[in-house]
């Protein structure tokens, strides 16, 4: 029996984790902000409680609400000592993909941070939306995010599938009524991603071309 698929028009995709291989240098930038903060928080505790919305990681971490600014500003300067890569593979899905669907990247990322890494890739064209976290009022798994997406391209939530490595990215597409596509990535999320249930759970990101047809 063959592997479902999916018929759409536009295909909106997650950055972190589903797109770039970015968990070790998002963890390397919390243990940053976590020792300069006084803060005794290692990889375990990290991946216990990681989020893509990090003012989940904040509260679970117990950094004051005042804080939240600074512990920002140490993330963000720790960051930019990173240079994290793509998936395996996912300049070529995107390559593929572009050639059928109109794409859309949907991301709890900072602007800041994501659409400097998309032209640093050379992949800002094919993109015809770019969400980022302060883009919408809330966060993941709010569907506003996915929701102003599909009010950027002008498309209904039928057309398209989201695809995400993180439960929340499940719960934002399915709260928005669109369709939901778990990849397994590097960050610390498969159990819960796998409990979430999307529609289609892949092993890699290189498996997703196949599992779509365009929508006429």
């Amino acid at each position: 029996m063959g592997r479902k698929q999916f018929h759409a028009r536009i295909v909106l995709l997650d950055w972190d984790g589903t797109l770039l291989n970015s968990y070790v240098a998002d963890a390397r930038a919390y243990l940053v902000m976590f020792r300069a903060l006084r803060i005794e928080w290692g990889i375990p505790e990290l991946e216990k409680h990681y989020s893509p919305d990090w003012y989940q990681v904040y509260r679970a971490a117990k950094v004051p609400r005042a804080k939240w600014e600074e512990a920002d500003r140490l993330w963000r300067k720790a960051y930019l000592a990173e240079r994290p890569t793509l998936l395996p593979g996912a300049r070529d899905v995107l390559r593929a993909l572009k050639k059928e669907f109109v794409l859309g990247l949907v991301t709890s990322g900072s602007g800041g941070r994501v659409r400097p890494q998309l032209r640093g890739f050379g992949l800002m064209e094919y993109f015809a939306a770019c969400v980022c976290s302060e883009d919408a009022p809330r966060k993941k798994p709010h569907p506003a995010p996915l929701r102003l997406a599909l009010k950027h391209l002008r498309a209904a939530r039928e057309e398209c599938v989201y695809v995400g490595d993180a439960p929340e990215d499940i719960e934002m597409a399915r709260r928005a009524g669109v369709r939901a596509i778990g990849v397994l990535g590097p960050f610390p999320t498969a159990r819960r991603l796998r409990a979430a249930e999307p529609e289609l759970l892949l092993k890699s990101i290189q498996e997703l071309p196949q599992c779509l047809v365009r929508r006429d």
